[in-house]
């Protein structure tokens, strides 16, 4: 018999499953709109719109402060973990895209103190909160390393916009599937890069996403929440 499954694995895989009920499928983070403009259309400028946003927003900005923020629960730093998330959410691009983040990182506190992780609770009704803050929490108390955890967290965001484009271009299932292969090595180039970047360094500019995000609060017709 081989060695044991250690339990970190499929606790990481609850942490990304689309079954984890917390909203994910109702938002797309500007998507909709950029098909509705006509910036993306099909699937490669799907891709161009998703690698994008994962090598230029995700892999200098949420991901390196997701490190900072599972390395402040790590030392049970609150103060750190406080300071990380509110740099977070002030970085959203528009309205929708901060109260999206509030939504999801609530509704996972919600979860987490309802399957016995006491410091969710203070975040269940906080106004500001992100779901990387509380994303971060459930790893180092489910003790799943930092760079899987990382890796996880990136995953749940690209597999979430590739779900959204599916369903808005509309894609077929191979051709999302090719999305995401087409992701991985981006995927895992910017988890390396966001391990090491320094403090200095954070920070992204996006400014189709904000565009996309403002636009798509007076969107007339619309499936998704942001």
């Amino acid at each position: 018999m081989g060695e044991r499954i250690p339990l970190a694995l499929p606790r990481l895989l609850q942490l990304c499953s689309p079954a984890l009920p917390v909203g994910a499928y109702a938002y797309s983070q500007g998507l909709e709109c950029a098909v509705e403009q006509g910036w993306v259309q099909n699937e490669l400028s799907a891709g161009h719109w998703i690698l994008g946003l994962l090598d230029h927003n995700l892999q200098r900005l949420d991901l390196p402060i997701f490190v900072r923020l599972y390395q402040g629960w790590q030392v049970a730093n609150a103060g750190e973990v406080r300071r990380w998330n509110a740099r977070l959410h002030a970085s959203r691009e528009a309205a929708e895209l901060q109260r999206e983040d509030s939504h999801l990182g609530a509704a996972l506190a919600r979860l987490l103190t309802d399957l016995g992780m006491t410091e969710a609770a203070a975040w269940r009704n906080a106004s500001r909160v992100c779901f990387a803050t509380l994303f971060s929490l459930a790893a180092v108390k489910w003790d799943i390393p930092l760079q899987a955890a990382t890796t996880g967290l990136a995953w749940t965001w690209v597999e979430n916009q590739v779900a959204a484009a599916t369903r808005l271009i509309p894609l077929g299932q191979t051709a999302s599937q090719r999305l995401l292969v087409t992701a991985t090595p981006v995927l895992i180039d910017a988890v390396h890069s966001a391990l090491t970047l320094p403090d200095e360094d954070i920070g992204a500019a996006a400014p189709g996403l904000a565009l996309a995000g403002a636009l798509h609060e007076t969107q007339y017709s619309r499936l998704f929440r942001s």
